[in-house]
């Protein structure tokens, strides 16, 4: 395996990026998966203009009902599996393999390699749902954990509990399973940085033809659609933080609007690439949500030191039991909330993975798992124990707009938790500034991966079709918006869990791969470090 692996990855780069790509009109065409997947977009997108978009929203809606309903347990049972294979794979020998071989140093510091990381796998999410989510379990605002008595301190332990459960170590550690694979494949093996080339050992010279093209074909629309619903999310929370503030009623076509002018914003981003694109803006979207968290803990620094601890303690006593999946007496909570997470962060997989593993070369297999998986999970921890046990504390003292009416529109909660804050403006202002340089650092950062992956694992592709795939993410999230109306957050919902539930079979291979992979080199290894 070890020789066929290293001597078909020179000829596998020469094909990919050589036979097999076509130059039209400015394009790295790879084909048939540019077209292809190109086609499905556009005709998706097209369909849902020009159909009833009640008849649209049904089927959606449907369509994602019938896959959470019949998908649970194999949802849940695989994230769990996943971070158990993570665990298993960091404490193992192999973890002491270099991405990129012995002597390959880390392209990008710590600071911009964890703010990079940051910024592209939690993003719109801790903004949007750092304050709403606590508060929803706490309320019952739509159905508990867990049965759960609403507003009780069990409800408040759960409702912190299962929030950190839905930004913890289980999400990471997809993440992690889909960027470990490519970097190892891209930087050990000589592959293109494709999806499909992890399923050499697999599938052998197939994953260069139809059965790669189709794997492929998946991570593109999956990126996709789990982009437009963090992008749909942005806009919504972004027209709300602005209605809230200046007294406005914005809706729908102002949101439309805020993805056009961020899309186009993302596109002067992409065109400069990761160092002079996504590179700057993570940098600054970890000094403004550094900023605003600092601002936060220091107005209410003795209770933010108890509510990260009280989150931690929440988290490790129901992890297990949320996770799972037999026997709920809360599945319906479960269908509603961590069917669709985990859903959503298998969507989100092939894009925030292809992009960490871009920027994670010369990292071992065991330093690249702690930090992929613990240091973002530590980082929800403060943002999730700070901003979801500040509104559950205004519930519970009956203050403010959150406390006296309750929980009435998840987009604004946020501003509605900083009005019984000093500073209250400034730090809305703040957050507005962090949600769109959010939602242009995740428009950019998925186009590069889209365009790799398109363009058969080239780094560097194109402008014109760099510029291309970031109009589309923009028009399906608007396209979404439109369709949902007033149910916007169920139409953007369907679409990844649609996505999801295939591109999950290539996760499950994918850990297969990677073994034989790591099993392969580990030799190489040994042999190198004796040196």
């Amino acid at each position: 395996m070890d020789d066929q692996l290293n001597k078909y990855s020179i000829d596998t780069t020469d094909y990919q990026v050589g036979q097999d790509n076509v130059q039209k009109w400015g394009f790295d065409v790879h084909n048939p998966v540019f077209g292809i997947s190109a086609i499905l977009v556009i005709l998706f997108v097209s369909l849902t203009l020009f159909l009833d978009p009640e008849v649209v929203r049904e089927a959606l809606t449907s369509t994602k009902d019938a896959i959470i309903n019949k998908f649970d347990s194999y949802f849940m049972l695989i994230a769990n599996g996943f971070v158990l294979f993570c665990f298993a794979l960091a404490i193992s020998p192999l973890g002491k393999i270099r991405l990129g071989g012995v002597d390959a140093k880390p392209e990008h510091g710590y600071l911009s390699w964890l703010a990079m990381l940051f910024a592209a796998g939690m993003g719109i999410g801790l903004l949007f749902w750092g304050v709403a989510e606590p508060a929803a379990y706490f309320t019952d605002w739509y159905l508990m954990p867990m049965n759960a008595e609403p507003n009780t301190p069990e409800a408040h332990s759960l409702a912190m509990g299962a929030t950190m459960y839905h930004w913890g170590l289980h999400g990471w550690a997809i993440y992690a399973i889909v960027a470990l694979s490519l970097a190892f494949f891209a930087y050990n093996k000589g592959l293109p940085l494709s999806i499909r080339s992890v399923f050499y050992p697999l599938f052998g010279d197939r994953a260069w033809g139809w059965l790669g093209h189709v794997i492929d074909i998946l991570a593109v629309l999956s990126t996709l659609f789990g982009l437009a619903t963090s992008l749909g999310l942005g806009a919504q929370q972004a027209t709300s933080g602005i209605n809230y503030l200046m007294g406005t009623d914005y809706g729908t076509a102002f949101q439309i609007t805020v993805i056009a002018l961020v899309t186009c914003i993302a596109i002067v981003s992409v065109i400069k690439g990761i160092e002079g694109g996504v590179k700057v803006l993570s940098n600054i979207n970890l000094i403004c949500a550094f900023i605003l968290l600092v601002a936060i803990i220091s107005l209410t620094f003795s209770d933010s030191i108890t509510a990260i601890w009280f989150t931690f303690g929440a988290y490790v006593e129901h992890m297990v039991p949320l996770s799972n999946p037999f026997g709920r007496e809360d599945e319906d909570w479960m269908h509603a909330w961590t069917v669709f997470y985990w859903a959503w962060w298998i969507s989100w997989s092939p894009f925030v993975g292809m992009f960490i593993a871009r920027v994670s070369k010369g990292r071992t297999v065991r330093e690249f798992l702690l930090v992929v998986i613990g240091l973002p999970t530590i980082l929800s921890l403060v943002w999730m124990g700070v901003f979801g046990n500040l509104a559950i504390s205004q519930i519970i003292d009956q203050v403010g707009p959150l406390g006296q009416n309750g929980l009435t529109d998840i987009s604004v909660t946020l501003f509605q938790v900083y009005e019984q804050l000093p500073l209250s403006s400034f730090i809305s202002i703040i957050s507005i500034v962090l949600v769109l340089v959010f939602f242009i650092t995740s428009s950019d950062s998925g186009s590069l991966v889209i365009d790799g992956i398109t363009a058969g694992g080239k780094i560097d592709a194109p402008v014109p079709q760099r510029i291309f795939w970031a109009s589309i993410e923009g028009a399906i999230a608007a396209v979404l918006l439109w369709v949902g109306g007033s149910q916007a957050l169920q139409a953007l919902q369907s679409g990844v869990v649609t996505t999801a539930l295939p591109f999950s079979v290539v996760l499950i291979l994918m850990c297969v791969a990677l073994i034989q992979g790591l099993m392969s080199e580990y030799p190489i290894y040994k042999a190198q470090t004796k040196l």
